[in-house]
């Protein structure tokens, strides 16, 4: 009960703050100039559908045993959550962007990182680390995350809260929890979005709350940091102190819980190295061997040295590293020595490219800041 009347004060802050000039008509087209070749128009991507569409969930043999454990498991009567399933709507959008790649297309981090690091996004993190410098120092001080590493995460996540989703969370958790798209680990996804289906529903029925009013990304996550409903009570932080968490509309609370977040995934505090250094490898390939070997930090430096992989900076014979391969689509892949804490961020979003893009982005914010100083 605990958990839930915990989870349920966060997702009350989240509800309650919810979410080219043209040629006249009559005038004549003008001509290309002679020896010019008429531009074709950029398609245009198709309009992302929030709304969705209705579908009888109540009548899905799995819906209808998820209720039941509601009623079993919170007391929850079987005609509310009936009528509550009339109100949801399968999300195909959600559905198409869960989906991996295509098979075949080459990952291409170039591309990748000039979606994060751009001007919009460097400035917006400036005037939020302005704002914010007193908070970010506690939060640097209390949990031993730089400040740029926490101005990184949230600028990747929302531009700062700038776009932190437009989807009801509950139509996207119900879509996930019982559409999820064919893939390897479907079962366990599908069982992942039950859970926080789960746990919204009830927070949201403890505090009388609506809670087709929560909004967040295809995914359902919400607030500036993107935390899911389930971690805002594990993980989020009363970082204001005002007695609730809420990830929307405070600041404080994101910074402070994005930090508490990377330190329950294994951040440590006392490792002052970089987090990635620039690799070379050579061409015996031996150490192809150090590739693909997951989301963490397995491997001495002097590994890494006998199989090839070189840095400019000595790396400490204490730590343990992982070799992180970038690829470029058809150019030469770049590669990098992350270290224990660069590999705590892949936990955030499980992605070499994420987790180089927050520590790049935050390392462009902090030096556009001390270039303003």
């Amino acid at each position: 009960m605990t958990f839930l009347k915990t989870l349920s004060t966060s997702l009350l802050a989240l509800a309650c703050l919810g979410l080219a000039a043209s040629t006249p008509s009559d005038a004549a087209p003008r001509k290309p100039a002679k020896g010019s070749k008429a531009r074709k128009a950029a398609p245009k991507k198709p309009a992302i559908d929030y709304s969705g569409e209705f579908v009888n969930f109540g009548q899905w043999k799995e819906v209808q045993q998820f209720m039941g454990d509601m009623e079993q498991k919170h007391g929850v009567p079987l005609a509310e959550m009936e009528r509550l399933f009339l109100e949801l709507r399968y999300i195909d959008s959600a559905v198409q962007l869960v989906k991996p790649a295509p098979p075949g297309k080459p990952k291409n981090w170039q591309a990748y990182r000039a979606r994060f690091i751009e001007p919009r996004r460097i400035h917006a993190g400036v005037e939020f680390w302005h704002a914010n410098r007193d908070t970010l120092a506690r939060a640097e001080a209390l949990y031993g995350v730089p400040a740029d590493v926490i101005v990184g995460i949230i600028g990747v996540e929302t531009i700062y809260g700038r776009d932190m989703g437009k989807f009801r969370v509950l139509d996207v958790l119900a879509t996930l929890a019982f559409a999820y798209p064919l893939a390897p680990n479907r079962d366990a996804r599908m069982a992942f979005f039950r859970s926080e289906l789960e746990a919204s529903i009830v927070s949201a029925r403890q505090t009388g709350l609506d809670p087709l009013t929560l909004t967040g990304s295809f995914a359902g996550a919400v607030g500036m940091p993107q935390f899911m409903p389930g971690n805002i009570y594990r993980l989020g932080v009363d970082f204001d102190g005002d007695g609730k968490v809420d990830l929307r509309n405070s600041a404080a609370d994101a910074i402070g819980s994005v930090a508490n977040f990377l330190i329950a995934h294994g951040w440590k505090r006392d490792d002052p190295a970089p987090l990635a250094y620039p690799a070379a490898v050579s061409p015996e390939r031996a150490w192809e061997k150090y590739t693909d070997h997951g989301l963490d930090a397995k491997f001495r430096a002097d590994e890494l040295l006998a199989a090839g992989v070189t840095t400019n900076a000595p790396l400490a014979p204490d730590k343990l590293y992982g070799l992180v391969d970038l690829q470029n689509g058809a150019e030469p892949t770049e590669y990098w020595i992350g270290s224990n804490n660069f590999f705590s961020i892949t936990k955030y979003n499980r992605s070499y490219f994420y987790a180089m893009s927050v520590v790049e982005l935050g390392r462009a914010v902090k030096l556009s800041m001390e270039e303003t100083l």
